[in-house]
């Protein structure tokens, strides 16, 4: 089993940044990928960014792509989405997510980040 606790969510006003962290904890040997989604009111869970393990190759929602990079330290079992140039339609509670193969396996409870405008 693995655990993931979230983060570094708050209220920011539009323009502003946050950097979400993500800590894994348990079987974390088994890592392949681990990602960022989010999920607004009334709205399907949406796939932001993930980053593999081993190779760091990431890859990015259009959506937010040059405004958010995800990155991970492998020695604190951490991945990171650090989210600039804010915008109202980014109000969302964001998960992060860990993929031993190509599925996502487990999923951490979520943290919210509101954007002012």
């Amino acid at each position: 089993q693995v655990q993931l606790v979230e983060s570094g969510g708050g209220l920011v006003q539009a323009g502003g940044s946050l950097r979400l962290s993500c800590a894994a904890a348990g079987r974390t040997f088994s890592i392949y990928k681990m990602g960022w989604f989010r999920q607004a009111p009334g709205k399907e869970r949406e796939f932001l960014a993930h980053i593999t393990w081993i190779v760091r190759s990431t890859a990015y929602v259009d959506s937010v792509k040059g405004r958010f990079t995800i990155s991970r330290d492998n020695a604190k079992n951490t991945v990171y989405l650090q989210m600039d140039n804010l915008k109202p339609e980014d109000t969302a509670t964001y998960y992060c997510a860990l993929a031993s193969r190509s599925s996502w396996d487990y999923w951490g409870q979520g943290t919210q980040v509101t954007v002012s405008s």
